[in-house]
């Protein structure tokens, strides 16, 4: 297992804290607020992917699915491009790093200790 631990990791949760974050509070906004067909779609995806990364759970796939997202809402949604485009990047980046130690992820698939 390559999961960060240490200072690295602590970095690591603090960017899957800010990605999850930011990406529930643009999901409950798309609920509240009546969108054209599909936001409520894309909301419930955004919390849901957002619950993920601060968990920890499914990073690889829910980093991608962060540049979907924010692609989404710039390209059809014709929102700022300039949080989409940085919220995309720290899904890229956690997409390709990984959770770090302080995840489920590390949790589940990390190291094992096996006694023979």
């Amino acid at each position: 297992s390559s999961f960060a631990r240490g200072w690295p990791a602590i970095g690591l949760l603090l960017l899957r804290l800010v990605a999850g974050g930011s990406l529930i509070m643009d999901g409950v906004e798309k609920w509240r607020v009546a969108q054209p067909m599909g936001a409520p779609l894309a909301g419930l995806l955004a919390m849901v992917d957002g619950v993920l990364l601060i968990t920890g759970l499914g990073t690889p796939i829910a980093g991608p699915v962060v540049i979907v997202l924010s692609a989404w809402g710039i390209l059809v949604q014709h929102q700022d491009p300039h949080p989409g485009i940085l919220l995309a990047a720290i899904g890229a980046a956690l997409g390709l790093v990984g959770p770090g130690a302080l995840s489920l992820d590390a949790r589940l698939f990390g190291w094992k200790k096996l006694d023979l």
